[in-house]
């Protein structure tokens, strides 16, 4: 299980630009990784919205905004094109970096329990610690927060 104050777990995903992003290329950078189960759904659809409509404050803030889920490139790619996404969207199939990162857990749903992703986004100094952790995420507000999460590690957290 992550935790705040130490090291972010590696990974390298494939991105829907058709790079490969791991911890280890954006070292030196804010990331901010939100995890959420499903494109083109309702919520992970205001979700992205809401990331991309911040964009460029969270990019001024020196923070790079990831949408993590276990769909494929070829769904993402389309989720990015429909909506006009500005936020890098990467695939784990495998959930490898879902579990590693804590976020693949027992969920309940009508009575009815399965494992899913649980909304769950985290900030990442550019060291590679793990400065904060949202988890249940509910989206009003939450993009304000993450923003001002990122600008005040912007300058000069301990966790950078």
């Amino acid at each position: 299980m992550i935790a705040e104050g130490r090291a972010a777990p590696a990974f390298s995903c494939e991105a829907d630009d058709g790079s490969n992003i791991s911890l280890a290329i954006l070292r030196g950078r804010i990331v901010v990784l939100y995890f959420y189960p499903a494109d083109d759904t309702e919520t992970c659809t205001l979700e992205a919205q809401q990331f991309s409509a911040r964009a460029r404050e969270f990019a001024a803030a020196g923070a790079q905004v990831i949408g993590v889920s276990p769909d494929s490139i070829v769904s993402h790619c389309k989720f990015r094109d429909k909506y006009g996404l500005a936020v890098r969207l990467i695939s784990d199939p495998d959930l490898a970096m879902c579990k590693a990162y804590g976020v693949w857990r027992l969920k309940t749903l009508f009575g009815r329990t399965y494992m899913g992703i649980e909304r769950t986004t985290v900030l990442i100094g550019s060291r590679g610690k793990v400065a904060r952790i949202w988890r249940k995420v509910r989206l009003k507000g939450h993009v304000d927060a993450v923003l001002a999460a990122a600008k005040a590690l912007n300058q000069g957290d301990d966790l950078t």
